[in-house]
């Protein structure tokens, strides 16, 4: 009877000590893989070993002996010391997520650095289609000065030839103009002479 109260006891206090959990993550520390037990202490039996790192589930633990009754992933539930447990991802996690991250981040910097390329080209190849535009337009404006040029000489030289067509007009209307006016007043002077006069015929019929 004494025996059946002091296992009674016993259990008691293991009761009243474990404090239950919602169901917390947890990890195993990155050391080499942990001992669970079937009980919250040492004097428990061994069931086996949890992998350094892996991520188990904190269902309760207990204060006085410090160990936490977990989960794993395989579902098998047992006792870890808690000093075995961490609230942060291990390294063995997050060092493939940090790869990940820093794939992904390499990823996006190529494709960043593959999209500048491409619109660097782009924008020289723009220029260089407007370097080439502006040379043309440069081109057809220097033949439009140089065909203005040309048109203007052709005035100038048709002007010189309407101006010495008109100087040569006028010198013959000058010379036409003097000879009438030169066999006018000849004819005038020789008309006289050419006419007998009615006194002479008056003297000779006499």
């Amino acid at each position: 009877m004494h025996k059946f109260r002091l296992i009674c006891l016993t259990l008691l206090s293991l009761s009243v000590s474990v404090v239950a959990h919602a169901d917390e993550k947890r990890y195993v520390s990155d050391e080499l893989n942990t001992w669970v037990r079937s009980g919250p202490g040492d004097n428990y039996r061994l069931l086996g070993t949890v992998n350094a790192g892996e991520e188990v589930t904190l269902l309760s633990s207990n204060e006085e002996t410090k160990y936490g009754q977990v989960r794993d992933a395989n579902g098998r539930t047992s006792w870890i010391p808690l000093a075995q447990l961490s609230t942060t991802p291990s390294l063995r996690t997050r060092v493939p997520d940090l790869e990940n991250q820093v794939k992904t981040l390499t990823d996006k910097l190529t494709n960043i650095d593959t999209t500048w390329n491409q619109r660097t080209a782009d924008m020289q190849q723009k220029v260089a289609q407007s370097d080439s535009v502006i040379a043309g337009l440069k081109e057809e404006n220097q033949q439009l000065k140089n065909q203005l040029i040309v048109a203007k000489k052709k005035v100038d030289a048709a002007n010189v030839q309407l101006d010495d067509k008109q100087r040569a007009i006028i010198m013959q209307w000058f010379m036409y103009g003097g000879g009438v006016a030169g066999f006018g007043l000849l004819l005038g002077l020789l008309l006289p002479h050419m006419i007998p006069s009615r006194k002479k015929k008056d003297r000779w019929m006499n």
